[in-house]
């Protein structure tokens, strides 16, 4: 592959380093995920790109067990939240307690709650309430928790993902679409097939635990996001990103009759910026040295279809988000 001019001789041999990692971060996952092969690279792709991700799947899916898994190679500490309903905003951030100091003085000190860690799994995050949901996004947006007078920073590298079941809705609180848009990825989980789930039958059910090796560490994750922000994107590249987000806004002059028929709120600038973050990483990821077309295009339905708002007619004629990103990569000229 040809080295364009812009990228660095360190930032090279850094890109063939993690092009090696992702092929063994993959193989060893592997060990004890069975298929999912395009969820692990999307997971991967956001992390890389310093994103949070949501992931959309039912039950029995393994989407708990990669978590923790991705969380043990790469050494980062892990904690999972499970949502209910009666779930507090302190269950999250930690809270003060009172505690008898010397000299018979009582004083408060602060607990850390599951919040303060570099993975968060945040399992079914809508059977809980707005205010409670709305402490973990805060977190995710500032990297910071405020707790009475105190301001901590969360360590680095720091991700939130979360889980939700498409089927089972009744008692839940479904996240606003502010708070869906501080999600990079929305990545849908699905059945494996039947070839995977026969090993998957036999894998899962002996007596033998596969053990992961420790593939990176924290400081190789942090490392690895700042040359993704250095990946160079060629102009044509840009410009593809902004149309190919305009296209989807019903009411920009740019957005064919169809979108106008069936889209009822588009998706704004934090698209833009995540789609070439998200071939910024994708394109580090395959080994390349620069962002390209097909990069954008293996990033854009994660990345844009938790911010596409369709509305009845679409709806009635069974028309989703995912049908209208294809089809207007399809009609977008790069």
């Amino acid at each position: 592959m040809q080295i364009t001019p812009a990228a660095q001789e360190a930032d090279v041999i850094a890109i063939d380093k993690l092009r090696d990692i992702f092929g063994k971060l993959r193989a060893e996952l592997s060990k004890v995920i069975i298929g999912q092969d395009h969820v692990v690279e999307k997971l991967l792709t956001c992390i890389f790109a310093r994103g949070h991700a949501l992931l959309m799947g039912v039950p029995g899916l393994a989407k708990t067990l990669l978590i923790h898994s991705l969380a043990d190679v790469m050494q980062l500490n892990f904690s999972r939240i499970q949502f209910t309903p009666d779930l507090m905003p302190s269950d999250i951030t930690g809270t003060e307690i009172l505690q008898d100091g010397d000299g018979g003085r009582r004083t408060f000190e602060f607990i850390k709650g599951p919040i303060f860690a570099n993975i968060v799994l945040a399992d079914e995050i809508n059977r809980t309430p707005p205010k409670t949901q709305a402490a973990l996004l805060q977190a995710m947006q500032e990297q910071v928790v405020n707790a009475g007078k105190h301001r901590f920073v969360l360590d680095k590298p720091f991700f939130v993902l979360a889980t939700q079941n498409p089927i089972e809705q009744e008692g839940t609180y479904p996240l606003p679409e502010a708070q869906l848009d501080r999600f990079m990825f929305l990545i849908n989980v699905g059945y494996p097939t039947a070839a995977e789930e026969l090993q998957i039958a036999k894998a899962t059910t002996g007596a033998s635990v596969p053990k992961l090796d420790k593939i990176m560490t924290g400081d190789d994750i942090l490392l690895f996001q700042d040359i993704v922000r250095r990946v160079p994107v060629p102009e044509h590249v840009y410009e593809y990103v902004v149309k190919l987000v305009r296209k989807c806004r019903p009411k920009e002059p740019e957005a064919p009759d169809w979108i106008k028929k069936w889209v009822m709120w588009g998706p704004g600038p934090r698209a833009v910026q995540y789609l070439v973050l998200g071939a910024k990483a994708r394109a580090v990821l395959q080994g390349s040295y620069l962002a390209r077309l097909e990069d954008v295009q293996a990033v854009a339905e994660p990345v844009l279809a938790h911010r596409i708002l369709v509305n009845f007619h679409a709806e009635s004629e069974g028309v989703d988000a995912a049908e209208i990103i294809r089809r207007v990569m399809k009609e977008t000229e790069g």
